[in-house]
């Protein structure tokens, strides 16, 4: 089946993404030139990486098909929707995979790469006029006026045939699993590395893109991160901000203590998280490298902790004991409180329980006694 593939070029620091058709071994130029143009834009490389492989599915899906790219804008309403449809069928049945067992992603996957190739699609449409627009994406416009009375035409995609997706609360770590897990763990600086994400709230990328040289405060017990784009790892900070968290003295001192141990290595280059054995020794520590540690203490201990369930943790300490929403909402590096609420363990059982102790302070509130 495989008659693209994607393959990566590197300028200095900054990596390029593009699509190869291996019949004819030339380069695919719409979507290398919208890949370049998400890297151009400052996108991560591994968001770049995974639009390559979702445009490279979807173009697999049209050789099936015998269809082009430009031949579906020629599609009506109906048939682009059914078009779309059938491609998220044939995602869905793991046809995107060449191995003899193949994974089947879920329905939230599925809709990703349904979503990367409409950005794909609107780029086009803003490079070529001569396309016009997917009638799906297009099919509701609506025409407002700003206070000058200048007009805007906001769209908003009208495709209605995206997989259910079931909308599972993602928990977060618990003290006592965290405990274990650093018990488990068999160097400092994994347990280093787990005490920072749970007591800063930072994203594993941004973890691992902290300099020890210029990125911590040693005398405020403070981590910072910023926006780097030629971090060796590949790690930055997702929203291009820079924030700063304070650790536990306990912690720091822990730290301190990490940087003792390990500093023969890490004196030959800055980065605080660095592989500690083999030939990579003394490089920068990468994302996938953490996730293999995390899975050998999941087999070790049967509990799952994940960055992700580290950074929760964070937020929902934080919530228990008082913080305003707006300053976790500051802490996780978030942009929409929306975000942060969803963050939040605010099970239904709490919810009760609060709406139980409002109504027993505010009983009449409505004096329904008097309309009776």
């Amino acid at each position: 089946m495989k008659n693209y593939a994607v393959e990566m070029i590197r300028d200095v620091s900054t990596k390029y993404y593009y699509i190869r058709n291996l019949a004819t071994m030339e380069i695919e130029p719409l979507p290398s030139k919208y890949l370049k143009h998400k890297t151009c834009s400052k996108r991560s490389p591994n968001t770049v990486r995974r639009s390559a492989f979702s445009i490279l599915y979807y173009l697999e899906y049209l050789i099936t098909i015998e269809k082009e790219v430009t031949d579906v804008y020629e599609m009506s309403y109906e048939t682009q929707t059914e078009h779309f449809v059938r491609f998220l069928q044939w995602l869905k049945l793991g046809n995107h995979t060449e191995t003899e067992y193949k994974r089947i992603p879920n329905n939230g996957t599925c809709n990703a790469y349904l979503k990367d190739v409409f950005r794909f699609f609107l780029f086009i449409e803003a490079q070529y006029e001569q396309f016009g627009s997917l009638q799906v994406l297009s099919y509701n416009n609506i025409v407002r006026a700003n206070a000058v009375g200048v007009k805007r035409v906001l769209r908003y995609q009208a495709f209605k045939g995206y997989l259910k997706e079931v909308k599972q609360r993602k928990k977060p770590a618990k003290q006592d699993e965290i405990v274990t897990i650093l018990q488990a763990c068999t160097n400092c600086r994994d347990q280093l590395l787990i005490l920072l994400l749970a007591e800063t709230g930072f994203r594993i990328g941004e973890i691992l893109g902290v300099d020890y040289v210029k990125d911590i405060d040693y005398e405020n017990h403070l981590v910072c991160v910023y926006f780097r784009e030629d971090n060796d790892n590949d790690a930055r900070a997702k929203n291009a901000e820079y924030r700063k968290a304070k650790v536990s003295d306990e912690t720091f001192d822990f730290l301190q203590y990490y940087l003792s141990e390990y500093r023969k290595v890490l004196q030959h280059q800055n980065y605080l998280f660095i592989n500690i054995m083999g030939d990579t020794k003394g490089q920068p520590l990468r994302v996938d490298s953490v996730y293999d540690m995390l899975k050998r203490m999941e087999k070790k201990t049967d509990i799952k902790i994940t960055p992700h369930m580290l950074r929760r943790y964070f937020a929902n300490m934080r919530h228990e004991d008082g913080w305003r929403l707006e300053m976790i909402s500051q802490a996780l590096g978030h942009r929409h409180l929306e975000t942060t609420i969803q963050y939040l363990n605010m099970v239904d059982d709490k919810l009760i329980e609060a709406s139980n102790d409002f109504y027993e302070k505010h009983s009449a509130i409505y004096r329904i006694k008097d309309v009776l």
